[in-house]
């Protein structure tokens, strides 16, 4: 089961990259948390977060991509499920950072430059 699991998440990874040379939002921690381990080991949502050591609430909303992983459910995950926090932190990176692109088009930036240096300070 654990080499399924591994080769699953290479899969995914290679999907992933290409996924982004298109321009196709990553998948979202939660997604893979539930197509890759809940849905295969046929565990609850309830009995995961059991397992995990945390509510009910707080598995669903990740499971449903309402809530991000964090460090320590990232610490959690990989206790429960053989990963490593990396993997979970990664993918959470590159879903924030995919939304965040998303809507760099309207942010309002000005380039930052050094003072003029022929200014001199009055004292």
């Amino acid at each position: 089961m654990l080499t399924i699991l591994i080769m699953s998440i290479t899969i995914k990874k290679r999907e992933d990259k290409n996924m982004a040379a298109q321009g196709m939002a990553p998948a979202h921690p939660g997604e893979v948390l539930k197509g890759l381990y809940l849905d295969p080991m046929e565990t609850t949502i309830t009995q995961a977060a059991e397992d995990l050591g945390v509510s009910r609430r707080t598995l669903s909303m990740l499971v449903n991509g309402h809530l991000g992983v964090s460090a320590e459910m990232a610490l959690r995950l990989s206790k429960a499920l053989g990963t490593t926090p990396e993997l979970w932190l990664n993918m959470q990176q590159s879903y924030d950072l995919w939304e965040a692109k998303q809507k760099a088009r309207t942010l309002k930036v000005h380039i930052m430059r050094k003072p003029n240096a022929d200014v001199v300070a009055v004292r």
